[in-house]
């Protein structure tokens, strides 16, 4: 069979992880595969799979659903991904054949097909999936549940070509296999990226130690909601004591949800005090078609402007690092009003990092 694995043009930093696995799931029953992203003619495919990725991003998917359903009316289209598995009733309305919610089991544990993406130098790996938390804003607990699929070795998954491992585990301290994993990657010796992000909670004085014996250039924590301060606080104290400096730590700090903005700003000056990057993390509904049009009830368009002014004019790329300047801000500013205002030139605190 020939089958054909599209990637709508939208922007992802990643490749289509689920596609590769499926490419390597029909390699390996002799079919034959084809990678393409957004819109192109190719030869006739017998199934066309289309991925999808967060639920704003569906225009771009549905474009690319009804331009290969044209193409190829013979062909099955099958419509998976994230948007998908969410609103699968939304998703139905593209003109897909099949709408797969959730993962493609009989491709999970496989090596995804790297060589459809020759110049990507990261094995993307899940050791595990699902999560001990039931956190009302994540998509964790209603496409992947509770922890499972706990994986022992990682071996297997990582690309030889391949310079660094990219973990997508939701939770990879709370699976029982985090220290055979770990032990895998100080053999390997290779960068890591843990880039959904480490429970602060589960970080104990062996695990920051043993943080730091690997090659991870960033340690990323969640501060959600303000009665978690000293959670956190006590997560940065011992990364910082196993010799992983603030500045390599980035703490994303939800907003929009259902704080407000004064514990908001809170949060932000704590973050910052603690000498940690702060990521501003705004909250979408899980449902959402339109990205950055939703505002909780304790916040207000105005306020979230500012939030995003601060980001571009005294952040870096997005985040607010610990500069003198921005740390004397927050720390002297009495409410989010004063600490969000931009009278300052972005200079006084984005300077260039030693």
């Amino acid at each position: 069979m020939r089958i054909l694995l599209v990637e709508p043009n939208y922007y992802s930093r990643y490749p289509p992880l689920g596609l590769l696995k499926l490419s390597a799931f029909h390699k390996s029953r002799k079919d034959a595969t084809q990678l393409v992203r957004g819109l192109q003619k190719v030869e006739k495919p017998d199934i066309i799979y289309v991925t999808s990725l967060f639920t704003w991003a569906w225009k771009p998917v549905h474009e690319a659903v009804r331009f290969y359903k044209t193409l190829f009316p013979d062909a099955e289209v099958w419509l998976g991904g994230l948007y998908a598995s969410l609103l699968p009733k939304h998703a139905a309305s593209s003109g897909a054949d099949r709408i797969h919610e959730g993962i493609f089991k009989e491709a999970e544990d496989v090596m995804p097909d790297y060589d459809l993406v020759p110049q990507w130098d990261g094995s993307i790996i899940f050791s595990s999936r699902g999560c001990v938390n039931h956190c009302g804003f994540c998509a964790v607990p209603r496409l992947e549940g509770p922890l499972n699929s706990v994986k022992h070795s990682i071996k297997h998954l990582v690309w030889p070509r391949h310079k660094r491992i990219i973990f997508f585990d939701n939770n990879i301290l709370a699976s029982a296999g985090w220290r055979s994993v770990f032990d895998e990657l100080e053999e390997m010796g290779l960068r890591v990226d843990f880039n959904q992000g480490i429970d602060p909670a589960l970080i104990t004085d062996e695990i920051a130690n043993r943080l730091s014996k690997l090659k991870v250039h960033l340690v990323r924590l969640g501060y959600d909601v303000k009665s978690e301060g000293y959670i956190v606080k006590r997560a940065v104290e011992r990364l910082n004591s196993a010799g992983i400096n603030g500045r390599r730590i980035l703490v994303y700090a939800l907003y929009n949800y259902v704080d407000d903005p004064q514990s908001f700003f809170e949060r932000v000056k704590e973050i910052l005090i603690w000498g940690a990057v702060c990521y501003p993390m705004r909250y979408e509904p899980l449902d959402r078609l339109e990205k950055n049009t939703y505002v909780a009830p304790k916040w207000d368009a105005e306020r979230l402007e500012m939030v995003q002014k601060a980001r571009r004019v005294l952040g870096c790329r997005g985040a607010l690092p610990p500069y003198m300047g921005l740390v004397r801000k927050f720390e002297t500013a009495h409410n989010f009003n004063e600490a969000f205002g931009l009278r300052a030139k972005k200079s006084d605190f984005c300077v260039a990092s030693s």
